[in-house]
């Protein structure tokens, strides 16, 4: 309950398609996720894709952390604008916001760390009864849309060639509502049974936001009132318009509102979570500088870890929390904020590489698994060797229990790589035109030079201490 807790709320799907309105599964469980999956994919020789693959995932990650912040803080703000109409926000009030959120999600995970478990299992109940007590009163007390209106009129806000264009800008927004499907996997190594748990959350919180999203969307279209006031609305984000247009009370889209950024909050709790988790897995088999400092752990709660030995993994239980991981994470955040102050847009544009690097670490993955799958390397686990270490750099790689077999799992795959190119390449888009330097999407320039830095730093550096994942072993 507390790691699909975790993965719902990570995702906050229904909650993030209103915010941004109008604006795979897994074969071997540790925290480093899809670089250590693109470290067994890889052929031998080619460990720098696992490198590169690492540095975009934790790049991503920080962003994710990063942009969470954000927007607990300026949704803090629209909810004093609501309330106080001669409230003029400032910038460096929301970057304060902001500093005050990543406190809060440093407590949960580092003084707290008990109760993040039972947090995030509350907080799933909270997600759940959450969505309905805003649909509810949403649909029964707005003005409704016809069904024509709905499903047949386009709005083309970014004035774009043709409607198409438009729609395959515009769906960013929906994207980044699921960014972050990969976070209980970050988790892996303090669960029990994680080669089961970890995609089953996964996938059950993936067909729960997915339903709850749609649920939502439908519900805000058909309830929609105004688009001009909704896209003007002085508190800077157009569902609270939408939901005071519903209600008429201040205090009910208040209320209404502040569940919002309640699990929003929530949300940027796992997300800290997991990229810490990431950042220290990734420090731990010495990606990074400073790899001998971040690859500490230091008594907390519970942590599992996963041991080689002769009979295949054995569990360790120990108290182990990645708290420098953890410090370097809330540090580069807290720093990134300051950038808030002199420009939102410049800020917006770092954010951004929560899709565009994330997708690219997806998408490497899914070419790698489909050519191991297309060549016939994964084995069944009643045709793997025994005693041997699989599903990591170099070794047998064995299907674990859950797989998509023969011609509809290749479908699946060939699928998913052509709708990661589809959105990694639109994530680079400005959003509206004519593009000025004001409105102008700088996610690929963030990108690129993460993917330089992490190319020279390997040469220079990396490729003498940095061998893919590391394993441990004891007698």
């Amino acid at each position: 309950m507390s790691i699909l807790g975790f993965s719902c709320t990570i995702l906050i799907t229904w909650e993030g398609t209103l915010i941004t309105f109008l604006q795979a599964f897994q074969k071997a469980p540790t925290s480093g996720g899809q670089y250590h999956w693109c470290s067994m994919l890889a052929p031998p020789s080619h460990k720098i894709f696992g490198y590169i693959t690492g540095w975009l995932t934790v790049a991503g990650w920080q962003a994710i952390f990063a942009s969470g912040s954000y927007l607990c803080g300026t949704l803090i703000q629209g909810l004093m604008v609501l309330t106080n109409p001669n409230y003029n926000p400032r910038p460096w009030q929301g970057t304060l916001l902001y500093w005050a959120v990543v406190i809060f999600c440093v407590f949960i995970n580092v003084a707290a760390r008990g109760l993040l478990p039972k947090f995030e299992g509350l907080i799933l109940l909270l997600h759940i009864t959450g969505f309905f007590a805003i649909i509810i009163p949403l649909i029964y007390l707005s003005d409704h849309s016809t069904t024509s209106e709905v499903f047949t009129t386009f709005v083309n806000g970014g004035n774009w060639p043709n409607q198409g264009l438009s729609l395959l800008v515009g769906m960013l927004g929906n994207v980044f509502a699921f960014t972050g499907a990969d976070a209980a996997t970050h988790m892996s190594e303090e669960i029990h049974n994680a080669e089961v748990i970890v995609p089953r959350s996964i996938l059950t919180s993936i067909m729960l936001n997915g339903c709850l999203g749609f649920g939502m969307i439908l519900a805000t279209l058909f309830c929609l009132g105004n688009i001009e006031d909704a896209l003007k609305t002085p508190t800077g984000y157009p569902f609270i318009e939408i939901f005071y247009q519903a209600t008429g009370s201040i205090a009910g889209t208040t209320v209404m509102a502040s569940i919002i950024t309640i699990l929003t909050i929530s949300a940027t709790v796992g997300s800290l979570a997991s990229s810490s988790r990431v950042f220290w897995a990734f420090a731990r088999d010495r990606g990074l500088p400073g790899w001998r400092i971040f690859s500490k752990v230091g008594s907390s709660t519970p942590r599992s870890l996963y041991s080689i030995v002769s009979d295949g993994y054995k569990l360790e239980r120990r108290t182990l929390i990645p708290t420098w991981a953890i410090a370097a994470t809330t540090i580069t955040a807290c720093l990134l904020a300051l950038i808030n102050i002199g420009s939102a847009v410049a800020f917006n544009d770092i954010v951004s590489l929560s899709v565009s690097c994330l997708y690219l670490s997806y998408l490497v993955c899914c070419i790698l698994f489909l050519y191991r799958r297309i060549r016939g390397d994964i084995l069944l686990p009643s045709e793997a060797p025994q005693a041997t270490i699989i599903n990591t750099a170099g070794a047998q790689l064995v299907w674990g229990p859950f797989r998509v077999p023969g011609l509809l799992g290749i479908g699946v795959n060939i699928f998913t790589i052509a709708y990661l190119i589809l959105v990694i390449s639109f994530s680079f888009w400005p959003p509206l035109t004519p593009v000025t330097a004001q409105n102008m999407n700088y996610a690929v320039v963030g990108t690129g030079g993460v993917i330089i830095f992490s190319i020279v730093y390997y040469l220079l550096i990396a490729r003498k201490v940095y061998n893919g994942p590391r394993i441990e072993t004891q007698p």
